[in-house]
């Protein structure tokens, strides 16, 4: 009697890709293992045994997704000299990121929010401690900012590093929704106001 398994040709991190763009697309609770198996070209059994279950492979993809996301964010929030430059060109990461094309729009991490599991839920707290590093790296940057005297040790950094970060996930709604690039890079471009303020 021949074993179930895998197909032969069965590439993990290809199929890690699909799934990944597939939650990206749909979200958490709006992608069945159905979805997930016609769209990997696999069957239940051969998903549990390459993935675990779904909640195992949601997080692998967003994992996934985080790391593609992570190099051209941190180079901008990191590459800069000024803390203004680095948030300017943070900003416009995300702007990018979001409204590429050829692959699905908005923010995996950000919008699956939006569909994700109940507040008690394990997977919506793993979700909400990746958006929180999001708003972490900005803060720091700030906080630097302050001990290099770029801004005044008034202002109130949490705050603006939690306005940052809102304007970086209405910006993954707002790509969702349609906005194109160009918009979505008028729209950081103005949030940066803010900043000049201080």
């Amino acid at each position: 009697m021949a074993v179930k398994g895998r197909p032969r040709n069965f590439d993990r991190g290809i199929a890690l890709e699909q799934a990944m763009e597939l939650f990206w697309e749909r979200g958490y609770r709006g992608t069945s293992l159905t979805d997930i198996t016609s769209a990997l070209g696999i069957n239940r059994p051969s998903m549990y045994a390459a993935f675990g279950n779904k909640e195992a492979l949601f997080r692998e993809a967003v994992a996934l997704y985080s790391g593609k996301l992570r190099g051209p964010v941190e180079s901008a929030l990191r590459g800069e000299s000024s803390t203004r430059d680095a948030i300017a060109k943070t900003l416009q990461a995300y702007a990018t990121a979001f409204s590429r094309p050829g692959t699905p729009l908005g923010c995996l991490v950000v919008l699956s929010a939006t569909d994700g599991p109940d507040h008690d839920d394990p997977l919506r707290e793993f979700l909400t401690e990746l958006r929180g590093s999001l708003q972490a790296g900005i803060q720091l940057r700030l906080q630097a900012a302050v001990r290099e005297n770029e801004i005044p040790e008034t202002v109130h950094i949490a705050a603006l590093a939690a306005y940052f970060g809102t304007v970086v996930f209405g910006m993954a709604i707002q790509a969702r929704d349609g906005a194109t690039h160009d918009s979505l890079i008028t729209t950081a471009d103005m949030a940066m106001t803010v900043f000049d303020t201080l």
